[in-house]
Formats: structure tokens, sequence, C-alpha cells
């Protein structure tokens, strides 16, 4: 129920605890945290103007509808692939909560960073198994 520390309106959320930076660079291994961890506060962050996530893996059934009401789109990252990912982010500020270490809130600002839509605004889910 806080008011959050930052606008959510039109953002998107990469689910990541990255390793500290090494001397010289921007960030350290950066790979992505399974997203299911993150679907207890999904709806309301959407719901607060949310537009996208980044993770790994599939999302619960209430998440990927909450992701088409609120037109919203799901990005899938690479697993294990953290080290180069870490070299796409070009920025990383931290915004809020910096005393949570690896799990504070940062501004990141990337290039060519490699993910897919694995859930779009119109239903489309890769994870969802389909009949064909």
């Amino acid at each position: 129920g806080e008011e959050l520390p930052f606008d959510l309106v039109g953002q998107v959320i990469y689910y990541v605890g990255p390793s500290p930076a090494p001397p010289g660079k921007v960030i350290g291994s950066a790979g992505p945290t399974s997203s299911y961890r993150m679907d207890p506060y999904t709806i309301p962050l959407l719901e607060r103007g949310l537009k996208g996530m980044i993770g790994k893996g599939g999302r619960d059934a209430e998440v990927a509808q909450a992701i088409q009401t609120h037109h919203a789109v799901y990005f899938a990252a690479v697993g294990g692939a953290g080290a180069l990912l870490a070299q796409c982010i070009k920025k990383a500020d931290i915004v809020a909560y910096e005393d949570l270490g690896p799990e504070a809130i940062r501004r990141l600002e990337v290039k060519n960073f490699p993910v897919i839509v694995a859930q779009d605004s119109y239903g489309g889910n890769l994870y969802a198994s389909r009949e064909t």
C-alpha cells in the first residue's frame, strides 16, 4: 500500500540481482531470475502502469491474463547468460532501496539487449501449451 519512490508508468522491470561490478565495469553478471517468484507482486505493479517485465520462465495464469488486460508485455532473457547480458548494460544507477544491495532498484540503460517476447498483450504466450 505504500507509494513507490519512482514512477512505474510505461516502465519495464528486469528481474535481476546482479553481482558486484568488477573494476571498470558498469555492473557484474546480470542474468535473469525466475519470474514466477514475482507473480504475487506483478498485478499491483501492472495496475500502477508497469508496461513490461524481463525475466525467465513462465508466469501463472492470473498474471498472464493481467499482462493482456493491462496491455503489457513479458520478455524472456536467457538464463545462464549473465555475463553476456551485462555487456549490454551501458549504465546502471540505483534509484531506490540501496540498502538491499543486489536487489536495489536500478535504472538501466541497455543496448542490443537480447530478449524475446514471451507473452504479448494479445494473449500470445510462448510458455502456454497449444493444441494444433
